[in-house]
This record gives C-alpha cells, sequence and structure tokens, in this order.
C-alpha cells in the first residue's frame, strides 16, 4: 500500500502517536524508532496532517527530527529529564487534548524497552488496549472495527470502543522516508509538565536483554511436502488444562505454578 493510498478516515477523532529516541541495531546511533515511525505512518494515512505527534524526554534531540521528515508539521515535546517517570505526563496530555485513539509502538529502543508503555497507559487512562494493530478498516457509532496481528501471518478482527490505546505491530505499513527538507522545516513545540521522578528507574540497574532460548520440535517426516505442513501447522499445547470458575486467588496460583515450571520465574 503506497503512502498516498489512505485508509478509511476518522473524521472527528483526534489521533495521537507517541514516539521515543530510536537506536540504529548495528552502529547504535540515535534515529526514529522504526516500531513508532509504524504508528506515525498509520496515523498519517487515517488523519493525514492533522494527526498529532507526541513525544516526552529532550527536546534537543535531534532524531526527534526524523518524524517530522515524514511530513508531519509539528512535534509536541513533553519535556522531562533523564529518569523522569513520562507516564503521568502523557496520561493528563492525552486527556487535555481529547484523543480518541492512540497509536504507540510496542517497545522502545532505548531506555527500558520494557514494552509496558501501553498497558500502564491503558491502565492509567481507563481504555481499552488492543495489541499488534495492524490495520483500522472503519469507524462507527463510536466503535472501531481493526485488524489485530496473530502468529503465522493470522489476523483477528476486533470491534472496540473509542477512546482506546493501541500498540502497532511490524505487519502495519511501512514508514515512509524521512525527508530533510520537511525534518528542518518541521517544527519542535516544547510543552512545561509536571515532573514525577521514578524512584523505580533510580534504584533499577539496565543491562542488555538476553534473548530466552526458544525449544525446538523435532520433525520427524519423510518427504518435503511432510516437513513443510509441520513446520507451518498450527502449535498445539501439550498437557494443557482450562481452568474455569476460579477464584482470584487460584487462578493467581495456577498460573504461578505454570510459570515456575516452565522456568519464567524462580
Amino acid at each position: 500500500m503506497s503512502p498516498e493510498q489512505k485508509l478509511p478516515s476518522l473524521d472527528g477523532v483526534k489521533v495521537v502517536a507517541l514516539v521515543s529516541v530510536g537506536a540504529h541495531p548495528t552502529s547504535g546511533r540515535a534515529r526514529r524508532a522504526e516500531q513508532d515511525a509504524r504508528a506515525v505512518e498509520l496515523g498519517l494515512r487515517l488523519v493525514g496532517d492533522k494527526l498529532r505527534v507526541l513525544h516526552a524526554g529532550d527536546p534537543a534531540e535531534e532524531a526527534l527530527r526524523g518524524y517530522l521528515g515524514m511530513g508531519v508539521p509539528a512535534l509536541h515535546v513533553l519535556e522531562q529529564p533523564p529518569g523522569a517517570d513520562a507516564l503521568p505526563a502523557l496520561g493528563d496530555t492525552l486527556r487535555d487534548v481529547g484523543a480518541g485513539l492512540v497509536l504507540t509502538g510496542s517497545q522502545a529502543e532505548t531506555g527500558e524497552g520494557s514494552g509496558l508503555l501501553p498497558y500502564l497507559l491503558a491502565e492509567t487512562l481507563g481504555w481499552p488496549l488492543v495489541v499488534g494493530l495492524a490495520a483500522v478498516e472503519a469507524v462507527e457509532g463510536g466503535q472501531a472495527t481493526v485488524l489485530q496481528a496473530l502468529p503465522r501471518g493470522q489476523r483477528r478482527r476486533l470491534r472496540v470502543r473509542l477512546p482506546f490505546v493501541a500498540s502497532v505491530d511490524s505487519a502495519a505499513p511501512a514508514p515512509r522516508q524521512s525527508a530533510f527538507g520537511p525534518a528542518r522545516r518541521g517544527e519542535l513545540q516544547v510543552e512545561t509538565t509536571e515532573i514525577v521522578q521514578d524512584s523505580l528507574f533510580d534504584s533499577g540497574e539496565l543491562q542488555p536483554a538476553k534473548a530466552r532460548p526458544k525449544r525446538l520440535k523435532v520433525i520427524k517426516a519423510k518427504t518435503a511436502a511432510d516437513r513443510f505442513k509441520a513446520a507451518t501447522a498450527k502449535a498445539s499445547g501439550d498437557g494443557g488444562q482450562v481452568l474455569k470458575d476460579l477464584t482470584p486467588e487460584a487462578a493467581a496460583a495456577a498460573i504461578f505454578k505454570v510459570l515456575r515450571e516452565e522456568g519464567v520465574v524462580r
């Protein structure tokens, strides 16, 4: 889909894209974040230059102009020092502007990179959260019809009430290139907000994330067709059980037991 081919319009709905400073995977050089750029791309296709792009952090960061180069006329920056908790400032700002759809990346490329911001933001605002957004198909009667990306290229159609928060998946449209001219002409609008120090971040220690090893399934097949079928078949759980009508305490105990058995927690 080309950048000129717009998705169904969200007339009357304020769309906000949250962006952060990314890092090149090889050199580590500061740049626009890949997933956040997809959120901006989707927002531009929905509402064009009416899209509001929002960043909480240092307004002097040059990498932010990579988003302006996508054709965004202005980028709003909530000035926050390093180590500050951006969640309260973002929540207050989104309420004040009357946002109807908030688009985010799935995970930051710098800083904590926990991927928890969309969840915490939706909880703070009391809004629904859609994870893995691939497309917005229609908006009608205060509800949006969206496509959610699932593993193995599958899609699931959901109806969600407005306003809501959505983290954009890699299946969403690829971001357009950032042009130098618009990046220099675009305006960085700095806004002062209340600063809340993140005590958990101050007491924590950052370290590179390590990918957990994946279990390999041995496929015994004689022909190429059988091997292809086994490789693309849906994974089925062995020894699983469906728990129904449990108390919250019993459900939590069952989940904790599984996490212990899988070695996720110790």
